[in-house]
């Protein structure tokens, strides 16, 4: 599956969000013969090219049923969608496991959860009838103030880092591009480490997944990390519209390498 993660900023925004993402992308409509990058790109095309739609009206709702309603190609994803209002307002709206945390003085004070059928299967949008639409979206919103740390990100992120994790690897960095490459490396690496004992393997071992009775016997437990598609989009709050630090965001160029 795929992880879909969109930041929209709002005319005259007074709240400025720098990000960078980076994708590892698998899934199983490649063995179609169904490239599975072209229904979410095309999706993101969609939700880029209708958001500042009239009908749209920064609920991320909408934009979501408009995108979707708009995508032709074969395939599948997870969403998430982030519209930030000028008057500091995120809006989200979540379809699956991709997730949204805001760090605030060292702290997460929101988190979204993820939508699943079951464990491991997520929500997700679809080329095909059966599915789930932006009706089944999670739609919520929180109050950001300047200063606060926004991390998006796909399952790849959040079953390999904790959140804990992710708070103290932001706070070394001023940056966020650095800061999104640097839990983008944490996630990649917990994913391959057999021994770590990762947010997904903890999740696992509580639905009643483990090792064999005799493993449990010598004391063995299941840990290790999940090798996933891995996306992170860190946007920082910063005031106000004179402040150089938006004009120098803006015209950074965004490394997607």
């Amino acid at each position: 599956m795929l992880c879909l993660l969109a930041v929209t900023m709002g005319e005259f925004l007074p709240l400025l969000m720098v990000f960078q993402d980076f994708l590892l992308l698998t899934d199983r409509w490649a063995e179609q013969n169904v490239n599975p990058a072209l229904f979410s790109q095309e999706l993101m095309a969609n939700v880029s090219d209708l958001v500042m739609d009239e009908e749209v009206n920064y609920d991320p709702q909408i934009l979501l049923r408009k995108a979707h309603a708009a995508t032709s190609s074969v395939g599948s994803a997870t969403v998430i969608i982030a519209m930030l209002e000028k008057n500091g307002t995120l809006k989200i709206a979540n379809v699956g496991d991709c997730g949204l945390r805001v760090l605030r003085k060292g702290q997460v004070i929101f988190s979204t959860p993820p939508q699943e059928h079951y464990f491991d299967c997520p929500y997700q949008l679809s080329s095909e009838i059966i599915g789930q639409t932006y009706l089944d979206a999670m739609v919520c919103t929180v109050e950001l103030m300047e200063g606060d740390t926004i991390v998006m990100g796909s399952d790849g992120l959040f079953d390999n880092v904790f959140d804990h994790e992710i708070v103290s690897t932001t706070s070394r960095f001023k940056d966020a591009v650095a800061a999104a490459r640097a839990l983008a490396d944490l996630a990649r690496d917990h994913s391959m480490d057999v021994s770590f004992d990762s947010p997904y393997s903890i999740e696992a071992r509580s639905r009643g997944f483990d090792v064999p009775l005799w493993k449990k016997i010598l004391g063995r437990k299941l840990t290790g990390g999940k090798p996933d598609d891995v996306t992170v989009v860190v946007g920082q709050t910063i005031s106000l519209l004179n402040d150089k630090r938006m004009e120098e965001a803006l015209l950074k160029p965004k490394d997607l390498s």
